[in-house]
């Protein structure tokens, strides 16, 4: 495992810290196809299980895969999209060097580390620290979405308030404006979503009205609700009925072209 400086000098709007990229590049690839991880964490930390974890299963199918170490709270918005957008642009300017196709970015998330991707993937404002440098002069919107069990809804009736709490700060009260589902449009990447029907901790819901959000605008999604299991399985190693999804995930990717057909 590699790691990359997302900027040459502290982040925007940092003190002193700057967000990383961990590179784990497989021994044998199959594709130039690459992926960018957000681990969840509430925004207040981020889940070796849903970084490094995942970056081994998608390097076993062949894949490219870079863990993003975003900003937490006590950091709040915009730091954290930031972060994510500056992964997708690093990646982009920097394909040549990781053997990547930049038009083959996709994006995992998982509980809040999935509204980050959601976010990035809907969230269309201009953000303070942006065009710094000829990094930020590439797209940062990435080709694909992978929402695992995600926090998506602001609704407080479905939301996981805590996540969006850490991310706002002051701004709780305009939540609605960095509500995924409502920020969908017709650029919007297609999206591989899973979800558990029994999940506690962030209600299945959001990931029903992403779903409903992206069908209205025609954007292609897949969605796979299990029936049993908690919040945060990650890839499912507890649990073969859930570490389904992996599969499931597998030929999706191959369906879009992000993995060589096996037949």
């Amino acid at each position: 495992m590699d790691t990359y400086q997302l900027w040459n000098e502290k982040a925007p709007g940092a003190e002193t810290e700057v967000p990383i990229l961990e590179a784990y590049i497989p021994a044998e690839r199959k594709t130039r196809a690459a992926f960018l991880i957000f681990p969840g964490g509430a925004y207040t930390g981020r889940a070796p299980h849903e970084g490094v974890g995942y970056a081994e299963f998608l390097n076993a199918l062949g894949i490219s895969a870079f863990v993003v170490g975003y900003r937490v709270y006590p950091a709040t918005f915009p730091d954290p999209l930031l972060d994510a957008r500056r992964a997708v642009r690093y990646l982009r300017a920097n394909a040549e060097k990781f053997d990547i196709d930049p038009d083959r970015i996709a994006v995992i998330g998982s509980s809040a580390g999935g509204h980050l991707a959601a976010f990035l993937s809907t969230y269309k404002g201009a953000l303070d620290g942006e065009g710094v440098d000829e990094v930020d002069a590439f797209g940062y919107l990435p080709n694909l979405q992978v929402l695992c069990y995600p926090v998506i809804s602001s609704d407080e009736a479905v939301s996981h308030a805590y996540s969006y709490r850490k991310l706002l700060g002051d701004l709780y009260d305009k939540r609605a404006a960095y509500s995924p589902e409502l920020l969908v449009d017709g650029t919007t990447p297609p999206a591989f979503i899973w979800h558990t029907a029994e999940d506690a901790v962030v209600s299945v819901e959001n990931s029903y009205r992403y779903a409903t959000a992206l069908k209205k605008n025609n954007i292609p999604c897949e969605m796979h609700i299990f029936p049993f299991g908690a919040h945060g399985r990650g890839v499912g190693k507890d649990d073969p009925h859930i570490a389904q999804w992996v599969g499931l995930l597998k030929s999706y990717l191959i369906l879009y072209g992000y993995l060589p057909s096996e037949g």
